[in-house]
């Protein structure tokens, strides 16, 4: 029980930080799609079909940060489909992650720190939905 509640507790914390990352640096680089506020220049989008971080950032902040944000509201109050929706919120932190490095490459080593959040929260979330699934 306490395994359970300590990889919970885990689950939660890499949730929350991801959404308040992605929901900061979204609305960051959608406020200022130059990239400017974050360091990033535009030259790193040379050869996507962006021109600015707009899009991008709108992207971060609501497909990323919003579906960890719903997954951080369903594990608080253990919803019978919040591993679900974890899981789910780990495959588009992958798929985001995944894509910006074939885009643009690796941003500043944190595309892999990201990457390495996405498995964990994937993992945690398998483990607790086949723990629950036991009880």
């Amino acid at each position: 029980m306490f395994k359970l509640m300590v990889m919970r507790t885990v689950l939660l914390i890499l949730l929350a930080f991801v959404t308040f990352s992605s929901l900061v640096s979204g609305s960051l680089l959608f406020a200022y799609s130059d990239g400017s506020l974050l360091r990033l220049s535009v030259s790193l989008l040379n050869g996507t079909p962006f021109e600015s971080f707009f899009v991008p950032g709108i992207f971060l902040a609501i497909a990323v940060g919003g579906i960890n944000l719903l997954a951080v509201v369903l594990v608080t109050r253990e919803h019978s489909l919040c591993y679900n929706w974890a899981m789910a919120a780990a495959i588009v932190l992958i798929g985001w992650i995944c894509i910006q490095i074939v885009l643009v490459g690796p941003v500043f080593g944190l595309s892999y720190i990201f990457l390495v959040l996405g498995f964990l929260i994937l993992f945690l979330s398998w483990q607790l939905k086949g723990k629950l699934a036991e009880e």
